[in-house]
């Protein structure tokens, strides 16, 4: 009897503790914005707009009240790029490109733990507060690190100095007083300067009511018919794959670009680590299991495909060679996540397969196929299937190739889901699933372009 009551009243305490963890997890209430950063190898980023929460519900970001820039690619909008949930650092839109129906991003990049740019401050800043603060916004970029691109703050004129004389050896006789010199102008960055819009062409009025992009400490809200900034310009360019996508030359610079997932909110939780500790040990148990799984995934693939033999005696002769011939894999890549903080991994594998074309189909030759995994892994080590992605070079049209990009919370309630890039013969698309119990869910499915 007194087991029981202690039993029962650890399980009223355990109730108590998850539901104060619960109560104290800060959810988003948007608009939160994610998008694709690509950093090159010499520092330049360039940020691709994927999906935007409003109201719980997902909208493309590079159509999200265009006006005509899109909302998340506003001017001074500040991206963190979160790798597998850790800040690599914070990306400023200072300028927009449209590349046909694509929209791009250009900014500056700071790496996290670099110290930002020194700038003055303006008598003027300050938080908006109370009835001021207005509808809800997305991260602005604190004013230390809006130098680039951004307006100088307005100087008192300084009082005129004489011109100071060189010292020399022998001592002048006294010089003329010399005309007072007038105030130096305040230097604009080369960026403003160049892209200076006329006078005579000013933005249409704002939607008060449209969320707006402002500054972590803003001066005051600029006006409804106050023209956009300078550098929010529109630039059409043609560099573009054959999907309508940026190349990486194009956007990069370099060959070597990274990929990062990247959230502009004002609030929201605070990011945190995604990531799946493991043994090596361990990790090879998991590999192996999640190939015999491809191997049983691609063999069914290969057996769909000696279906189309042009006799039945062909065809069953094309199903009984591909049960026993076994794929070769390559470039094969695990990951391993903890999206909702329960120490119960995710893994998600991708590889590319070889298989030699059964007898029957045509034309001959080899197939390469591409396969993506993900299942869940009981605290038995054993797996759960959730998500299998298989198809091949010569079906693109009907099965897209489904690659992961990363671990990332894009409906800002702490708990992390599946970004994958989409590629098909139509062009390329981002999608965000939710991971369940039993399968993926599709929070947000861009259209391929």
């Amino acid at each position: 009897m007194g087991r029981g009551v202690i039993l029962l009243l650890l399980a009223v305490v355990l109730i108590h503790v998850v539901q104060a963890q619960y109560a104290k997890r800060t959810i988003s209430k948007g608009p939160r914005a994610v998008g694709l950063l690509e950093l090159a190898a010499n520092g330049k980023a360039h940020l691709i707009p994927i999906a935007i929460m409003s109201e719980g519900k997902f909208y493309d970001a590079g159509a999200y009240k265009a006006a005509p820039v899109p909302m998340a690619l506003e001017y001074r909008t500040v991206y963190e790029a979160v790798r597998s949930g850790v800040s690599q650092g914070l990306f400023t839109i200072t300028g927009v490109r449209q590349l046909k129906t694509n929209w791009i991003a250009e900014g500056t990049w700071l790496p996290a733990g670099s110290a930002p740019p020194k700038t003055a401050h303006s008598a003027d800043e300050k938080p908006i507060m109370g009835e001021e603060a207005g509808p809800p916004v997305l991260r602005r970029a604190p004013a230390e690190m809006a130098s680039t691109g951004s307006k100088p703050p307005e100087s008192k004129p300084q009082e005129s100095k004489p011109p100071e004389s060189k010292p020399s050896e022998t001592k002048p006789s006294a010089p003329p007083p010399s005309e007072p010199s007038s105030p130096t102008p305040s230097s604009s960055t080369p960026l403003e300067s160049a892209a200076s819009p006329p006078a005579e062409a000013p933005a249409p009025p704002e939607d008060k009511d449209r969320p707006v992009l402002h500054r972590g400490k803003p001066t005051k809200r600029a006006h409804a018919n106050e023209a956009p900034p300078p550098t929010a310009k529109v630039e059409k360019t043609t560099s573009k794959t054959n999907s309508g996508k940026p190349s990486a030359q194009a956007i990069g610079g370099a060959s070597q670009v990274q990929l990062i997932p990247a959230i502009s909110d004002a609030g929201g939780p605070e990011p945190r680590p995604y990531t799946y500790d493991v043994k090596p040990e361990e990790e090879q148990k998991y590999r192996k299991k999640l190939l015999a799984l491809a191997t049983e995934e691609i063999s069914t693939r290969a057996k769909q495909l000696g279906g189309i033999a042009p006799s039945s005696s062909a065809a069953s002769r094309a199903r009984k060679s591909a049960s026993t011939v076994q794929p070769s894999f390559d470039d094969v890549q695990l990951r391993l996540f903890d999206l909702s903080n329960t120490n119960e991994p995710i893994l998600v594998l991708t590889a590319t397969a070889h298989m030699s074309k059964v007898a029957g189909s045509a034309p001959a030759g080899e197939l390469q196929y591409f396969i993506t995994l993900v299942a869940h892994a009981d605290i038995y080590g054993e797996l759960r299937k959730l998500f299998s992605n298989v198809t091949d070079t010569q079906h693109l049209d009907a099965i897209p190739r489904m690659e992961l990009i990363d671990a990332v919370d894009a409906d800002g309630d702490g708990r992390a889901e599946l970004l994958f890039r989409e590629i098909s013969d139509a062009g390329t698309a981002f999608n965000i699933y939710r991971v369940t119990g039993d399968q993926l869910w599709p929070l947000f499915e861009g259209t391929p372009q």
